[in-house]
């Protein structure tokens, strides 16, 4: 028996388990308790009539990217319904406010067989589009039996993922031979691809660059800058377990020399926030959470900016950007949002998860890494001290973050075959 069918046995068999786990993320908070029959397979919503477009992104990253793709969709070609699936909270909170009104949203459904059927049955999409490297077997390869034509976008393998996936050939080739196209983020990835099996393989570009600027509230904008009035401000973002306390000691050593300085920290996950509550006042800091509706008073050292959505607030206020998983975790996140939003970026040393887009933009002096925690201190208060400095890198990562916005022609133009094919037609004036 080859691993592919292996684990489709395995998922077979480990169903009651899979339920169980679904029910204690559930219970912790890492599920929508009213919306778990989406993750088994049983429709939240009435399926339209017509064709069905079915977009999938595995959380935040992913869905962020489709938000352009969806937008292109609509507009060439309106008489299809669009689908949207993800599998995390975050994702569907983030969905839920950005995306265009009449665009379902659904959990996508764990991968076992009838899952995967109770939910194929429902929505019965004509074309399915699925971002970067959620390889679910049993969903893509149903889906391609349903009749469903599939295609990757933006896909991208890690080194590492390739390396794995190499030694398993009888695993991984019945799952990437079900999509009729793979649109690549470069020339390496079109070639891991293509190794592991991939007939129909094309490098586009990284649909990151066609996003746009992550959105915030004019109103809590201007009552933010109110309270910041003209202090010094940096921001680390996105920030995992001893990130926020690396914060902490580069506030300490900032404030010796820049009074007032302000610290913003913006978790990845804000249920950590009590517990980074705890340790920056155990480092001496005061520390103000938003999502007690804490006010930035002249006493605050720390804010805590504890809610999800909220980034592109953030990036406006903040000059100064350290991008978090970078020194206590690692992969990074993605810099091409505080690029766009005019920001100075440092990042540590491990970008792997965006290691084209952080090597291109040191070329292009649009960032500059930091090797530890003493050196993130010392090229912060480098960057306050030197607002000139700031606003070049800041420009240079503008100019890089707009300069490959074509990649989303070149991913339409290479969808419309497949479009085609199942009868879905462009608005003529589109």
């Amino acid at each position: 028996m080859s691993l592919f069918y292996a684990y489709r046995a395995a998922t077979r068999l480990l169903g009651p388990a899979l339920n169980l786990y679904l029910n204690r993320r559930k219970n912790r908070g890492k599920e929508d308790a009213g919306r778990i029959g989406e993750r088994f397979g049983h429709p939240g919503a009435a399926r339209p009539k017509g064709h069905l477009v079915w977009i999938h992104g595995a959380s935040v990253g992913e869905s962020l990217s489709a938000l352009p793709v969806i937008d292109e969709i609509r507009r060439l070609y309106p008489s299809a319904s669009i689908l949207v699936t993800t599998g995390t909270v975050t994702s569907a909170t983030m969905m839920h406010a950005r995306l265009p009104k009449g665009v379902i949203h659904q959990f996508v459904p764990i991968d076992r067989q009838v899952c995967v059927a109770r939910f194929l049955h429902h929505w019965k999409p004509d074309v399915a589009l699925w971002l970067e490297s959620d390889f679910w077997p049993n969903l893509l390869t149903k889906a391609k039996k349903a009749g469903v034509s599939l295609a990757l976008l933006n896909g991208r393998i890690s080194e590492k993922s390739f390396k794995g996936y190499s030694r398993y050939p009888s695993f991984i080739r019945p799952v990437i031979s079900a999509f009729d196209l793979i649109l690549t983020q470069s020339g390496d990835e079109t070639t891991r691809f293509e190794s592991l099996g991939a007939t129909s393989v094309r490098a586009v570009g990284n649909l990151k660059f066609a996003a746009p600027p992550l959105p915030a509230d004019e109103t809590d904008l201007a009552t933010l800058q109110e309270q910041i009035g003209h202090r010094p401000v940096w921001l680390a973002s996105s920030t995992f377990k001893g990130e926020e306390h690396i914060a902490g000691d580069v506030h300490k050593k900032l404030a010796r020399d820049h009074s007032g300085v302000l610290t913003i920290i913006v978790p990845r996950h804000p249920d950590r926030a009590d517990d980074i509550e705890a340790d920056l006042v155990a480092q001496g800091l005061q520390v103000s959470r938003r999502s007690l509706g804490h006010d930035i008073t002249p006493g605050t050292d720390v804010y805590l900016a504890d809610t999800m959505g909220e980034l592109g607030l953030f990036y406006r206020i903040a000059p100064i950007v350290f991008m978090g998983k970078t020194l206590s975790a690692g992969g990074g996140q993605n810099p091409l949002e505080p690029a766009r939003l005019n920001c100075a970026i440092l990042h540590g040393p491990d970008m792997s998860n965006f290691a084209a887009i952080s090597a291109e933009m040191l070329a292009n002096g649009a960032c500059r890494p930091v090797t530890d925690a003493d050196d993130l201190a010392r090229q912060v208060a480098a960057l306050l001290h030197d607002p000139d400095s700031t606003g070049k890198i800041a420009k240079a990562a503008l100019d890089y973050a707009n300069s490959k916005a074509e990649v989303l022609d070149r991913t339409l133009d290479a969808l419309r075959p497949l479009l085609a094919q199942k009868g879905i037609k462009e608005a003529r004036d589109a």
